[in-house]
């Protein structure tokens, strides 16, 4: 079994030994497991449950205060399963091998991913709101009332930078604040084979300060992971911009044009900065070996094998 993980592509993190040695037990927990599926939800389990992580606890929170998971999960035969806006869900990535496995179904959304998990013994009503992230969600004077309301209170502050929040001037404009907040990296991933399949998982918390019921890239076949016989791909960074681009199915289709996996990383991220001008991180795993690429200040990432 070969495992790669990532912590997700963003800000340089300052403590990076920490949640270094958290992604390499994460991959050790993968190698353990029997098949490509059963190691990229074991390694993401390790990951959701850390709040070094924006995935399960610790997520981001969205304009009305609440943290949702999503994830997505997809094997080389093409079946994948993924799911979204699952408040008080802690293990994403184990609802959506739920959804690829147990249902006739791809994609599962809010409170009925939520009763899906919970009948399939995945544990549920989960405080995933760390002290650090109430507080720093606090600070910002949350908005009430409808969406109106919140997208004026986020339009300074989502995608202002995921290392900080922006702050209001007194013309309306966005600021960046004096003091730094922890950074937000977004998403968790990871791509396992056992040198016959392949299988490939994403899951996260979001973005902080997104509108209540955002969805970004992670659950989303071909955006945030795609899997095929030439292998699988995880990626993490801005959503909407992954989105846009289907940013890990290009990198899955240079393997399958021929590339090694690191080439193919480093295309696709070149290739995603050309088109979007914007920040993100993909991991690659090939018959050839592992590969990642990046073009925000850091993204960690782990590797290991049986």
């Amino acid at each position: 079994m070969r495992v790669i993980v990532h912590g997700g592509a963003g800000g340089a993190p300052d403590e990076p030994e920490p949640r270094q040695a958290v992604l390499d037990r994460a991959v050790e927990r993968g190698t353990e497991r029997e098949t490509p599926l059963g190691a990229v939800e074991a390694a993401l389990a390790v990951l959701e449950s850390d709040p070094r992580f924006n995935a399960g606890v610790g997520g981001a929170v969205q304009s009305d205060g609440v943290v949702r998971t999503d994830a997505g999960v997809m094997t080389s035969d093409r079946e994948l399963g993924a799911v979204c806006s699952m408040p008080g869900v802690e293990h994403a990535a184990s609802v959506a091998r739920v959804v690829h496995s147990e249902t006739p179904h791809i994609f599962v959304s809010g409170s009925h991913a939520v009763e899906l998990a919970d009948d399939f013994g995945i544990e549920t009503g989960v405080d995933l709101l760390t002290d650090e992230k109430r507080a720093r969600y606090e600070k910002e004077d949350p908005p009430q009332g409808g969406p109106r309301e919140h997208l004026d209170w986020l339009a300074t502050r989502f995608g202002s930078g995921d290392d900080q929040a922006g702050e209001r001037s007194d013309d309306g404009g966005a600021e960046r604040s004096e003091e730094r907040e922890a950074p937000d990296h977004d998403t968790v991933g990871a791509v396992a084979t056992d040198g016959e399949t392949f299988a490939a998982a994403t899951s996260t918390g979001g973005r902080s300060f997104a509108l209540a019921g955002r969805v970004g890239d992670v659950p989303q076949v071909g955006s945030g992971f795609f899997c095929t016989e030439a292998g699988g791909a995880s990626a993490t960074g801005a959503g909407e911009d992954i989105a846009r681009v289907t940013l890990s199915r290009r990198a899955v289709d240079f393997l399958d044009d021929g590339l090694d996996a690191q080439a193919a990383a480093d295309r696709a991220i070149e290739e995603f900065e050309e088109i979007t001008e914007s920040g993100a991180g993909v991991i690659v795993l090939g018959d050839d070996g592992a590969g990642s690429a990046f073009n925000t200040d850091g993204m960690q990432t782990s590797v290991g094998s049986t």
